[in-house]
């Protein structure tokens, strides 16, 4: 049986995204006007599918530094030194992508609006 969902280019996703760490009971949005710069990283996404800003954010949440990424057809995947999936997002719509964490915790990854 053939699949529906197609394998987006790595361009699709290069540039600025914004991670949110939050609780299943906390919305992303309401975090993210809290004072607590510590729940909120700026991820850049860089066209050769490394991480090219935000990394030691990130590391900090997934307990591994991330080194790279790559398209899934359903997501997201944040690899490690290895080029080993670390963790995925699972796409939720356009530019927005959410990871559950062992902790409990989610990571939703949001795309920023490009800068004029």
């Amino acid at each position: 049986m053939a699949s529906s969902l197609r394998l987006e280019e790595p361009s699709v996703f290069a540039g600025q995204w914004r991670a949110t760490l939050s609780t299943h009971d906390e919305s992303p949005e309401a975090q993210t006007l809290q004072d607590k710069p510590s729940n909120v990283c700026l991820v850049e996404l860089a066209a050769n599918q490394t991480i090219a800003n935000g990394a030691d954010c990130l590391s900090a949440w997934l307990e591994q530094t991330p080194i790279g990424w790559f398209a899934d057809p359903d997501g997201l995947s944040i690899t490690g030194k290895e080029g080993s999936r670390i963790q995925f997002f699972s796409r939720q719509r356009d530019g927005l992508y959410l990871a559950t964490l062992k902790s409990g915790l989610m990571i939703t990854l949001e795309r920023t609006a490009p800068s004029a």
